[in-house]
């Protein structure tokens, strides 16, 4: 709400027009006190003394706090904050000054003087109309005691001074009869005023009264000497004597300009509201704030990619707040990023600026070709705003340069820019970064463009055209403009052809209206600067890959840049809004903005240059995660396909860590790799992130991706990968509990592996074949296979890989009845990994042994080994392994009845298996809630 105090005559409190009843003296003092000094702290001594004269210190301390209550709990409905501000020692009203009738007053006076000095006589007159309109009667009439009579009179005398300024101004421009009649009760009421009295003379000696005009003269003089005992001043007595002698001088010939009353203008610029505005509640608050009367930044910049909707949330709020700015709203279209448009210069800016404010075009500074046009026109832009309450919406910006004279320099006026850029070099601005609409919103918006009939009638349509217009504004404006010129579509209709990807950018053009066309010009501005050329050319290479993110490490192999350059063109496509972040040094592609890249990319790259690129970022991504396969599995056999560099991780977790951040790439890079036309590259890859994957424990999520890799190592005959592959795909199927579908691959992976003429390699099948007949509790095949696995092991060339086995067969033996053997083999184990193995190695053998523990009933020594285990594998990164030994670790100590500590591992455990996607939050609530719960089902697949 607006609230407003007016004590220009009888006293008035108005939210939004509507009085606002305000009970007692006291009250009303107190207010008024503080109103006049709006903004400002006034001590409360000095509301004591002005309001209290005649109470006691402490009661009357007591009751001003009273008041105030009061006060705020009167006026809180109609205010967003709190309007009374407790500071030390005082109070203060926040509340914009030009709120008060009082201070309005004065700032428009001084604006008039301004104006008249500049020459600006028509805006002079407009403003000095505007203040003398404020006044109603008395000033202050209510309040008797001595502070409220000193500001009366102080106030009285301002009224006068500026009437009679006016009535100067308006003597200049010729409008003496006007000013006759004006000035003739002014006189009367004040008949010691020399001033108007002078004013009055001339106005009726130019309006052909001369008589008239001496008569004044006459009564005045009596009137002083009766009163005062005084003759007139010098220059009234001059005046008289001009009169009497006819002087041509007292004619006005040329008048500067004939003043003809009216309505004051006031610009109000502002394009029409959007209809169907919709959502954005939080950023209409925080720019409600901004352009509140609270002390703070003047200028606040939207940013935000083209089509966002950042003009029409600023028209928006402009419509709302309009009505608070008393010397209006003025909007300006730059053309930043206007496709067809050049930039407005700034000259060109300041000139539509300088006329909106009432400035003749004769009257503006220079021409925009003049050099020194700008400046000029700047400094008097500055100059006419230096006392203004007005509102400016700068649309559509190109740069800082652009806006940088188009800020006006009143501490009245608020700016609002929208622009792609954020602007973060504007000094003192308030910064609101729009994003995309959610799905709730973007359905909202699309469901009121459509019509509610056609979006009630296919509710899921409406989801899915929002979600591939992406939560943009203007592309859903746009979907809406189609279904309004085909009502014979239906919603599945359209959804078809959006989900076409390479027609999408097709069907988001309409009319005038094209979300391609909106991107396309912040490309163009990139290749138009000095220092764009590289993220110009940045954006249509990252078009080639299909990657969710994109990394400066990633992108400095597929431009074959240094990092620190391929860094700097992706924070320059950021700052133009064609990449957004998605964390610490990743960036992430609209989908219509990456659907552009693409096309740019398959258009202007040659395909040889395309291809190059391409196999440089893969070949990143394929060392890169070699080098973390390398640092956690210590198996001397696995061979990478490319040369590998000094390894780019200082230790385990960052390695660990890496692959964390960059899971959905990797996932994306495999893909996109089998698709393409290097099968050893995309093999390599699959490969590299099977140990890296079952750390993380998302390798589940891998089984299309092995498969797709056999298929294409089938066929360039890479049996030796096409036999690990299928080891892997065994490995999968099997901790997804398929276990009939893991024995089959992993007896086919041991075919493969005699036809790649690797026998001995066989050995990794027979142990996962061993595994799997644990689980299902064939136990005397799955020893058998381990014997296998044995046989064929070197205990020299792979003494990890042998204790891997043995390990294994401990569970075979404590699930027999076995435990004596089962707990000392695991005692052997444990000792001799530190020798041969990781730390992750010697936290899986530590949690075998605590397995034989707690199957042999020795909970406590159990206890023991499991939290050795959890700490080695934490510590290691093996995420998956870790929620295993947890779980095992809170089922021992809750059979050792320390419960809170068994549902915190419990509870540890759950929340890696959410981590690594193996359980949904809702699967984790309802696991958690049991009392004793009941083990996950990836536990179970699991030794």
């Amino acid at each position: 709400m607006t609230l407003e105090i007016r004590f220009l005559g009888p006293w008035q409190v108005l939210a939004d027009g509507e009085p606002v009843r305000l009970a007692g003296q006291r009250r009303i003092g107190v207010l008024a006190r503080l109103a006049l000094d709006a903004g400002q702290a006034v001590h409360a001594d000095r509301l004591l003394t002005d309001i209290w004269a005649d109470s006691s210190a402490a009661t009357a301390a007591k009751q001003l706090h009273i008041v105030v209550s009061k006060l705020r709990e009167t006026l809180a409905p109609h205010t967003t904050e709190e309007i009374i501000q407790t500071v030390p020692g005082s109070y203060r009203l926040a509340l914009d000054p030009d709120h008060i009738d009082a201070h309005r007053f004065t700032r428009l006076a001084k604006r008039a003087r301004t104006a008249q000095t500049q020459g600006a006589t028509d805006a002079a007159d407009t403003l000095y109309r505007r203040a003398l309109h404020l006044w109603r009667g008395d000033p202050l009439a209510e309040l008797a005691a001595p502070w409220a009579r000193i500001e009366a009179t102080r106030l009285d005398e301002e009224h006068l001074t500026v009437l009679e300024e006016h009535a100067d101004l308006r003597l200049a421009a010729g409008d003496h009869q006007a000013v006759a009649a004006d000035l003739a009760a002014h006189v009367r009421a004040h008949p010691l005023r020399e001033r108007p009295a002078a004013q009055l003379m001339l106005a009726l000696h130019r309006s052909g009264r001369p008589s008239d005009a001496l008569a004044v003269y006459q009564d005045t003089r009596r009137t002083m000497i009766s009163e005062l005992g005084l003759e007139p001043g010098r220059e009234l007595r001059r005046l008289h004597q001009a009169v009497l002698a006819k002087d041509p001088i007292l004619d006005l010939s040329t008048p500067a300009q004939q003043i003809t009353a009216g309505a004051p203008y006031i610009p109000a610029e502002l394009p029409a509201d959007t209809h169907a505005f919709t959502a954005r509640a939080e950023e209409i608050h925080h720019l409600h704030t901004a352009l509140g009367p609270a002390h703070g930044p003047a200028v606040t910049v939207i940013d935000g990619p083209g089509g966002i909707g950042k003009s029409a949330l600023a028209v928006h709020v402009a419509h709302a707040m309009a009505t608070r700015f008393t010397d209006g709203v003025i909007y300006l279209n730059l053309h930043g990023s206007t496709p067809g448009l050049d930039p407005l210069t700034p000259a060109q800016a300041l000139s539509h600026l300088l006329r909106s404010l009432g400035l003749d075009a004769a009257a503006t500074p220079a021409t925009p070709a003049d050099p020194a046009g700008p400046g000029e026109a700047a400094a008097r832009y500055r100059s006419l705003t230096a006392t203004c309450n007005l509102l400016v919406i700068l649309d559509n910006a190109r740069d800082a340069a652009q806006i940088r004279p188009l800020i006006p320099a009143g501490p009245g006026c608020r700016v609002l820019i929208t622009c792609r850029d954020p602007l973060t070099t504007l000094d003192n601005a308030r910064h609101l970064h729009l994003a995309t609409l959610d799905t709730t919103d973007a359905t909202a918006l699309l469901s009121r463009l459509a019509g509610p009939d056609r979006a009630r009638a296919e509710p899921q349509a409406v989801e899915r055209i929002a979600d591939l217009c992406g939560g943009f504004p203007l592309a859903l404006r746009i979907v809406g403009a189609r279904l309004a010129a085909r009502p014979d579509w239906t919603l599945s209709d359209l959804e078809r052809r959006l989900a076409d990807a390479t027609r999408r950018l097709d069907m988001l053009q309409y009319g005038d209206l094209a979300v391609r066309a909106g991107i396309a010009v912040s490309h163009q501005h990139l290749h138009d600067e000095p220092t764009g050329g590289d993220a110009a050319r940045l954006l249509t290479l990252l078009g080639l890959l299909d990657l969710p993110t994109h990394t400066p490490a990633a992108t400095a192999a597929l431009t074959g840049w240094p990092h620190h350059r391929a860094e700097a063109a992706l924070e320059r496509l950021q700052d133009a809004r064609l990449l957004e972040p998605a964390g610490l040094d990743r960036y992430q592609f609209h989908d219509l903005v990456g659907l552009y890249a693409r096309e740019r990319a398959h258009q202007d790259l040659p395909e040889r240059e395309r291809t190059s690129a391409v196999r440089r970022a893969l070949h990143h991504y394929v060392t890169t995660i070699w080098m973390a396969s390398t640092m956690l599995n210590s198996d001397p056999v696995l061979r990478c396909p490319v040369e590998l560099p000094d390894s780019t991780f200082k230790d385990l977790a960052e390695a660990g860590r890496w692959v964390q951040d960059e899971r959905d790439n990797l996932l994306a890079a495999a893909h996109q790799a089998l698709a393409g036309p290097d099968p050893a590259t995309a093999v390599g890859l699959v490969i590299g992130l099977h140990w890296p994957s079952c750390y993380q424990g998302w390798h589940t999520q891998l089984a299309d991706v092995y498969a797709h890799a056999i298929e294409v190592a089938d066929r360039i005959a890479a049996w030796e990968d096409k036999a690990q592959l299928r080891s892997f795909l065994g490995w999968v199927y099997r901790d997804q509990d398929r276990h009939d579908a893991a024995i089959a691959q992993l007896k086919t992976a041991l075919t493969d592996w005699d036809r790649a003429g690797l026998p001995r390699r066989k050995a990794g099948a027979f142990n996962n074949l061993g595994v799997i007949h644990t689980l299902v509790g064939r136990f005397d095949e799955a020893l058998g296979y381990f014997e296998s696995a044995l046989d064929l092991n070197d205990a020299t060339e792979r003494p990890g890989a042998m204790i891997a086995i043995r390990n294994n067969r401990v569970h075979v033996y404590y699930r027999q009845g076995r435990f004596d053997e089962a707990i000392a083999e695991a005692r052997r184990l444990v000792e001799l990994w530190p020798k041969v193995g990781t730390a992750a190695e010697a936290g899986i053998a530590h949690g075998s042994l605590g397995d034989a523990y707690r199957n042999a009933g020795r909970l406590t020594e159990a206890a023991d080994s499991y939290a050795t285990s959890v700490r080695l594998l934490r510590e290691s990164g093996y995420s998956l392994q870790e929620a295993v030994c947890r779980w095992w670790f809170g089922t021992t100590l809750h059979a050792l009845g320390r419960h809170g500590e068994a549902r915190e591992q419990w509870e540890d455990s759950v929340g890696l298996l959410c981590d690594a996607r193996l359980l949904t939050p809702r699967e984790a609530t309802e696991i958690l809630a049991q009392p004793v719960p009941e083990t996950p089902r990836p536990i179970k697949n699991m030794l």
